[in-house]
């Protein structure tokens, strides 16, 4: 029980203290971008019917957007940021693996016999 109590005491006193888990607003604009561009790219399914390759092509899409974003941001004298490159490809991932579950599932119709 002591141990029980100590370990909650540690973790909920580094929650009140630490401030490591901030995510800026930037990242968050970044986080949806990658999201959009992924589920517009996702209707290469509607073209191929291949799940895999329009996860990958969608995936794909959204990591490019993002090293794209952080190359103009280089021409413009800013810093290149890798932080705003992941944000924008887990954006990417979060979409695509959502789509690549719910699109294309059809379940098969049961027919019955009297």
């Amino acid at each position: 029980m002591k141990l029980i109590l100590t370990l909650l005491l540690l973790f909920f006193s580094n929650i009140l203290i630490c401030n490591a888990q901030f995510i800026s607003a930037d990242d968050r604009l970044h986080l949806g971008a990658g999201a959009l561009v992924s589920g517009v790219s996702y209707t290469v399914y509607s073209a191929t019917k291949n799940k895999k390759k329009a996860f990958w092509y969608s995936l794909g899409a959204s990591a490019l957007a993002g090293i794209a974003k952080e190359a103009i941001d280089l021409g413009q004298n800013e810093r290149f940021d890798t932080g705003e490159i992941v944000a924008t490809t887990a954006g990417g991932l979060f979409m695509s693996t959502t789509l690549s579950l719910f699109i294309g599932n059809k379940k098969k119709a049961v027919a019955l016999v009297n």
